[in-house]
């Protein structure tokens, strides 16, 4: 790998000297750490949780976009760190047209095909095509109502699970997701916790998550390698991304050939993929085959494992913040009292439990850094220069853990959304935690749904405590992965019904 690095960095010098010297730069760039010949900030970037060292860095350089905005450069590719919200509405909201395309990534886009997917997407006539379809299907909350009656026909059997084995809690949630996932993206139904496709969605997940991992390959910053063979010494990632890239050639297919199949024996349950393929299987182009099989894994990939790290979040404040649970509680049994379980219709009979979720994405926000926005073109910012191609990458965990923007930020609070006293609420991080721009999550509505419909289910009719082993309290550890979703570390606890009318409901027939 040592002569490989070399013989890289030999080819790409000159072209970074020659743009150093002769290129002129209209303005300032934004200030940031200082950058070294050739390998610019490489070596400042950091492996374990990087918002943090990104907020610190927003502190230290000053008071460019309030203090948030420091300028770092790897090989000559510019990083622009958001750290307010205040910053990201101005540019990648109001200014979405040149800020909305999307980096490439050679070893998960190119070498896994990843490209394709709908958050990878490059900013064009496919991502605005693509972004119609989902807005159309399941991007509403008229849309979302469709599914409603499934979702909580399948949280009702992670109550039943949960109650029969609460000890594998985030193996519960897992498949809770993944099957009403699966179910709207293919109308495949799911009917033994062992299933095939589940088994292969995780794994596809599982490999995302460790090959657009931040400087896990040199590959990503240094582009060219992404040519050099397999059997060339040092090139041990192309096997690995061979390997990777069959799976994920599965993950797109598999599903997507079950729903043709259904179709065509007339069979198929109304779905995210059924419904841009009825009448139309044999008029479609290759490009759109591609991107339907691709925008369809999105529900997995993408919107099931942040969902699955939102409601672990959920389960371990509720550990650390009894009194939030016993208030939600309280309100659960006031509107809906204990002959039913509450649905999605009763949401806005709930405005506590609204406040609940909320805090629930600001205080654990899954997606910490997003994904990197590129600039299709130059700009100039607040007087500094952001060129062509630069990364903006928005810290999202800084903006919501701003104490300018939410009061002891630390603290589980649903109270800060609620308007009480004649105070206003604090903003809502759902104009946040789902992205900016055109590059907003466009399964918000659904994500948001079902976080807010399990959560209500649970605190209904189960009381979450601390673990105790040998008659003493174990109090989780709030910390987080590194990944690109930022899941909590794993953690005990005890979850028991609230009483015999409750563990009734828990064990009723599930209406189908």
């Amino acid at each position: 790998m040592t002569w490989l690095l070399g013989a890289s960095l030999t080819s790409i010098t000159a072209y970074l000297v020659q743009r150093t010297v002769f290129k002129r730069n209209p303005a300032p760039l934004p200030p940031g750490p200082t950058p070294l010949p050739i390998l610019g900030n490489l070596f400042d970037l950091p492996k374990e949780r990087p918002w943090l060292t990104y907020a610190e860095w927003g502190k230290k350089f000053g008071t460019v976009l309030l203090g948030t905005m420091p300028e770092a450069s790897i090989f000559g590719q510019h990083l622009i760190i958001l750290n307010s919200s205040k910053a990201a509405i101005e540019m990648l909201d109001k200014k979405s047209i040149k800020y909305s395309d999307r980096p490439v990534l050679p070893l998960v886009g190119d070498l896994l095909g990843c490209k394709h997917s709908l958050p990878l997407l490059s900013y064009g006539d496919t991502f605005r095509e693509t972004r119609k379809w989902f807005h159309r299907i399941i991007g509403t909350r008229a849309a979302v109502e469709e599914f409603s009656d499934f979702e909580s026909m399948e949280i009702h059997k992670f109550l039943k699970r949960v109650l029969t084995d609460p000890e594998r809690l985030a193996d519960h949630l897992r498949m809770t997701v993944g099957v009403i996932a699966l179910r709207i993206a293919y109308g495949y139904q799911v009917n033994q916790e062992n299933d095939p496709l589940i088994n292969l969605a995780r794994e596809a997940v599982s490999i995302f998550s460790k090959a657009s991992a931040p400087g896990a390959f040199l590959v990503d910053s240094i582009p060219i390698l992404k040519y050099v063979p397999e059997w060339v010494p040092g090139a041990g990632f192309q096997r690995q991304a061979r390997e990777w890239k069959a799976v994920m050639d599965q993950v797109t297919d598999v599903p997507y050939d079950f729903v043709k199949g259904q179709i065509e024996a007339g069979m198929a349950l109304k779905s995210y993929t059924s419904v841009l393929l009825e009448g139309r299987m044999s008029d479609l182009s290759e490009e759109e085959v591609i991107s339907i099989k691709w925008s369809a894994s999105s529900f997995f990939g993408g919107g099931a494992d942040t969902s699955v790290a939102a409601l672990y979040a959920m389960f371990l404040a509720m550990i650390l913040f009894p009194g939030v649970q016993k208030k939600a509680q309280a309100e659960l049994d006031a509107i809906i009292g204990p002959e039913r379980l509450p649905t999605l219709s009763d949401r806005q009979s709930l405005p506590y439990m609204e406040a609940l979720v909320k805090e629930v994405h600001r205080w654990h926000a899954v997606s910490r850094l997003g994904v990197p926005h590129r600039t299709s073109d130059d700009d100039i910012h607040n007087g500094y220069y952001i060129p062509k191609g630069s990364l903006i990458i928005p810290n999202i965990w800084a903006m919501l853990n701003n104490p300018l923007s939410y009061t002891e930020p630390e603290e589980f609070r649903p109270e800060r959304f609620l308007v009480h006293d004649g105070t206003q609420p604090e903003t809502d991080p759902r104009t946040i935690c789902f992205g900016f721009g055109r590059r907003i999550c466009p399964g918000l509505q659904l994500a948001d749904a079902s976080v807010w419909l399990l959560t209500a289910m649970t605190l209904a009719v189960f009381n979450i405590t601390k673990a105790v082993e040998d008659n003493v309290e174990i109090t989780p550890q709030v910390d987080a992965s590194s990944l690109g979703v930022s899941h909590p570390e794993s953690f005990k606890c005890s979850i028991l019904p609230r009483s015999a009318k409750t563990l009734e409901l828990i064990q009723q027939d599930i209406q189908c």
